[in-house]
């Protein structure tokens, strides 16, 4: 029931926020890891890498791109039966993961600006062009490792926007920077997921806590849609970015003893990201 529910709420809404996927135990251990790792506070961490699709983040967001390959503290959970259930409904069997993001709302933040995710975002290398199909072709999760409120920033989105047939980034005459008038914050306890169509409108909100709200972005996608153009250095993102002179998202490649770390039912979602 709690799938058919997701894709209830997913079809109408464009989003729902699943509760208690991780118990709140597990996801102080996660967020802790989580933190330390995007915030460069652990050994081997890399600060600061911002992706450079992902410039329109404000700068006190700390973002890690490729957050598997340097933290595996949550692997596991990446094949939670109800998220990958939910996945699988939209795709179909060989689902994969095309993102592991962590993302860091740190006290004081501006709010960044209205947009839908790739391939959905018209400012970045390999976007699917305005006007869009009506089809879920890619699925956001982000993974609250703690509280998300409207105090701690809790993802801004527009409910139902993912009918619409283009976004803000591909200027259709509405303000990445003014508040939408139906917005919400999607909120939940730490251990919940949010899951939305990659087509609804979304914004990192103000975080006027005093503590860190601890995200992570991870994208599923049918086995159908080429994530070639993430790939740093590949002839799609060479053809599609530098040459067509847009933005590209770059999702580093997986080294293979990071694989072989990874449990097995959540290898098959990251195999073929692979490439040495």
């Amino acid at each position: 029931m709690t799938i058919e529910k997701a894709l209830h709420h997913i079809g109408v809404d464009g989003f729902y926020v699943m509760h208690d996927v991780v118990t709140e135990e597990e996801a102080e251990r996660i967020r802790q890891s989580v933190w330390e790792t995007a915030a460069g506070r652990k050994s081997g961490a890399t600060s600061g890498s911002v992706a450079p699709s992902r410039r329109s983040l404000p700068s006190s967001v700390d973002f890690q791109a490729g957050l598997i390959s340097k933290d595996q503290s949550f692997a596991e959970h990446l094949a939670n039966p109800k998220i990958l259930g939910v996945a699988e409904a939209l795709f179909g069997e060989h689902v994969r993961v095309s993102f592991t993001s962590a993302i860091i709302n740190n006290p004081g933040n501006p709010r960044s600006g209205w947009h839908a995710d790739w391939p959905f975002n018209q400012e970045v290398a390999g976007h699917i062009p305005a006007p869009y199909p009506d089809m879920v072709a890619h699925l956001t999760t982000i993974w609250m490792w703690s509280p998300f409120s409207e105090e701690t920033g809790g993802t801004l989105i527009v409910p139902g926007s993912h009918r619409s047939d283009n976004n803000p980034t591909g200027e259709n005459g509405v303000d990445p920077r003014a508040p939408y008038p139906t917005e919400l914050n999607a909120t939940g306890g730490a251990g919940s997921v949010l899951l939305f169509d990659s087509r609804c409108w979304h914004a990192t909100a103000t975080n006027t806590s005093d503590e860190p709200r601890v995200g992570l972005a991870v994208r599923y996608a049918p086995w159908w849609l080429n994530l070639d153009v993430l790939m740093p250095g590949s002839e799609e993102q060479m053809r599609m970015g530098e040459e067509a002179g847009y933005r590209t998202n770059n999702v580093p490649s997986v080294p293979s003893v990071v694989y072989e770390r990874l449990p097995s039912k959540v290898q098959p979602l990251f195999r073929h990201w692979v490439r040495e």
